[in-house]
């Protein structure tokens, strides 16, 4: 439900052999589609590694035992793979093997772990990379030598041209509508929708659209709306504000089919990626509005 096009996306879903998911979740709006779910440990019930947005390597203890069959994911991945006859290949028995092999494998590149270990981790504390020997102390800042990891090390400054989004507003979809979240939810919901005083504050997907927008389709606040581009729809409340630009609106991603199968922002958005990164083009596409005088019994 986080991917674009929701439709697509359960369609293909729908028509694969297999579909084998592994969550700690269940159910999810991808596991209710798995022929088979495998039950994960959370990170609390497993050991391992983390490493945060400035290359900072912790150890992670098991803290807890993991409930019923639950299992950590490296167990699941290896025993699956065994079954799949990838044995050789998938000798785990922990892991710290994987991360063994993982760390070795980043010798001499920009990344570089091979330094990091489970023993330094547990004697030492976090360590970040690159740390390439095991009398390493790790590097706090990169490029203080002034070099990069290019082929002169010198940096690369690449100026990047600006694209207008793949889909634009035109006399059928006038708007542009782009997704994001609200503060009270977490992703897709898996655990913030558990909690009830988040439910209570927000329960429903609103839609965001400028005064002067909604004057000319004839929506009022609170009024309940017709969000429609070329791939679905969504029926949700509008509020009507100034806090966005005009010609465009707003709506949070957070809820899937479950909570509705017209609350979805994801059955509007492209499928349409960035050339080099392949990110979906979530924040831009062509929608038009109109104001729900009789709300189908059901589309709730």
């Amino acid at each position: 439900m986080s991917a674009p096009d929701t439709d697509l996306i359960e369609k293909a879903l729908r028509q694969a052999e297999l579909v084998v998911v592994q969550d700690a979740y269940h159910p999810t709006a991808t596991s209710r589609l798995a022929h088979m779910v495998l039950p994960a440990a959370q990170w609390s019930e497993k050991e391992g590694v983390m490493t945060n947005s400035e290359r900072r390597v912790s150890y992670m203890p098991k803290l807890a035992q993991p409930p019923g069959e639950a299992l950590p994911d490296w167990r699941i991945l290896t025993l699956f793979a065994r079954e799949m006859g990838f044995s050789e290949a998938f000798p785990y028995n922990s892991a710290e093997e994987i991360f063994s092999e993982f760390s070795a494998l980043t010798e001499n590149t920009f990344c570089d772990c091979s330094g990091v270990s489970y023993a330094r981790l547990k004697n030492e504390g976090p360590l970040q990379w690159p740390c390439p020997r095991s009398d390493h102390a790790g590097t706090e800042r990169l490029y203080q030598d002034a070099y990069f990891s290019t082929p002169d090390g010198r940096a690369n400054l690449i100026p990047v041209d600006h694209a207008e989004p793949f889909e634009t507003p035109d006399d059928d979809y006038p708007l542009v509508l782009t997704t994001g979240r609200v503060k009270h939810h977490w992703h897709t919901m898996t655990r913030t929708g558990k909690n009830e005083a988040l439910r209570r504050s927000a329960p429903e997907p609103i839609l965001e659209i400028h005064r002067a927008d909604a004057r000319q389709f004839g929506i009022q606040d609170a009024d309940f709306v017709e969000v429609v581009s070329r791939r679905g729809k969504v029926m949700v409340q509008a509020r009507v504000t100034e806090e966005i630009a005009r010609g465009s609106c707003f709506l949070p991603f957070h809820w899937g089919r479950e909570h509705g199968f017209f609350k979805s922002a994801n059955n509007l958005t492209v499928t349409a990626r960035d050339p080099i990164s392949h990110q979906p083009e979530l924040k831009a596409c062509a929608v038009r509005v109109r104001k729900v005088l009789d709300f189908p019994e059901g589309d709730n």
